[in-house]
């Protein structure tokens, strides 16, 4: 039995019954390749059980609020696929009649969709014979090959690519696809993989020289860039109503169009004295008296090249504020309605503010 037939019996016998394997549409392959860049199988399902509640077709997603994407992508990360998302839908649904191409060309031609999305969707839904490139593809293939390319260089990637595809079994692009990816996830893993079960040991180079462990080869992570984020939380009463100051994230930075607190971003750690008083000299407090209610101990987030070291400063205002630019006022019990950052959910959560 060579590699191909060994590895879709394995599949056959061993994958997980997860509910974008019982379609072919491209829609809903779409929709779960995108999450699943994001997140582990388990917390991934319900999002896009969550999804395709709220957006069941192309048309629906494209017709969306993008306020209401950010919100059912909340918790995610890397929003800037939510966006990307609702745009595809929206070019699919105006300049291809709601209809996804066919090809993994055509499919890259849409925004957000790179080479591993494109080649899934079009060998699942198209039988389109073009293999698949992601973490666990690329850990299978560096082991079976004791590739000594770095997986993340350019020339890894271009090496592993041209090594997908020469192994692809073009009679079932689309399963032999899933089930190099099944493999990776479930016994090809990053430790202590379970090689004695593995149904292609018999052709491993990394297991033949005992070295599974030195596979794959990365290139060195670089240390991450830390930014101190000084969060000012201001409440004050209206109408015997509660009500909190919230900035709308503009520009390119992180978490663009969703909601968090103003800030005031230092180059160093701060107290809260020094940052109230660039708050007053902003204008953000205007003349107003407040009271401080609460200093947050430090909440650590960690994003992929930033390490975000933030605190919150919780304050009273005496009397109404007046809004400066992309800083709105919102009833107390409705910021949970907003899209808010992962950080910001964390801190609200912790503090019983809602």
């Amino acid at each position: 039995m060579n590699l191909s037939e060994s590895l879709l019996r394995w599949y056959s016998q061993n994958k997980r019954p997860l509910p974008w394997r019982e379609t072919r549409d491209p829609y809903k392959i779409w929709l779960s390749e995108v999450i699943l860049q994001q997140t582990r199988v388990a917390q991934g399902t319900d999002y896009y059980h969550r999804f395709l509640a709220a957006f069941p077709d192309v048309r629906s997603l494209a017709a969306a609020d993008e306020q209401d994407v950010l919100k059912l992508w909340q918790g995610l990360g890397y929003y800037s696929r939510a966006r990307n998302m609702h745009h595809t839908a929206k070019e699919v649904v105006e300049k291809h009649n709601g209809i996804f191409p066919q090809s993994a060309a055509g499919l890259k031609k849409l925004k957000g969709i790179g080479d591993y999305t494109a080649a899934a969707i079009s060998s699942i839904c198209f039988d389109e014979p073009t293999a698949v490139l992601d973490g666990n593809v690329a850990r299978v293939i560096s082991r079976l090959y004791a590739l000594d390319l770095a997986v993340d260089s350019n020339e890894g990637r271009k090496t592993l690519t041209d090594l997908a595809n020469s192994l692809l079994d073009t009679n079932h692009p689309g399963t032999f696809n899933q089930a190099v990816m099944e493999l990776g996830a479930l016994v090809c893993t990053p430790k202590s993989p379970a090689c004695n079960t593995c149904p292609v040991a018999f052709a491993c180079e990394a297991l033949k020289r005992n070295q599974i462990e030195n596979f794959p080869v990365k290139t060195p992570k670089k240390s991450p860039t830390v930014r101190h984020l000084n969060y000012v939380v201001i409440s004050f009463i209206k109408d015997k109503q509660e009500f909190i100051l919230m900035r709308k994230r503009t520009g390119n930075d992180i978490w663009k169009n969703m909601y968090d607190f103003p800030c005031i971003e230092t180059e160093y750690a701060s107290d809260a004295s020094d940052v109230l008083e660039r708050c007053v000299k902003s204008g953000l407090l205007g003349e107003f008296s407040f009271v401080v209610k609460d200093v947050s101990d430090e909440y650590i987030h960690q994003l992929s090249h930033r390490r975000l070291l933030a605190r919150f400063i919780r304050i009273e205002l005496q009397d109404i504020p007046i809004l400066q630019d992309h800083i709105t006022s919102v009833k107390k019990d409705q910021i949970a309605e907003l899209p808010l950052p992962r950080l910001i959910d964390r801190y609200i959560s912790n503090m019983l503010l809602l």
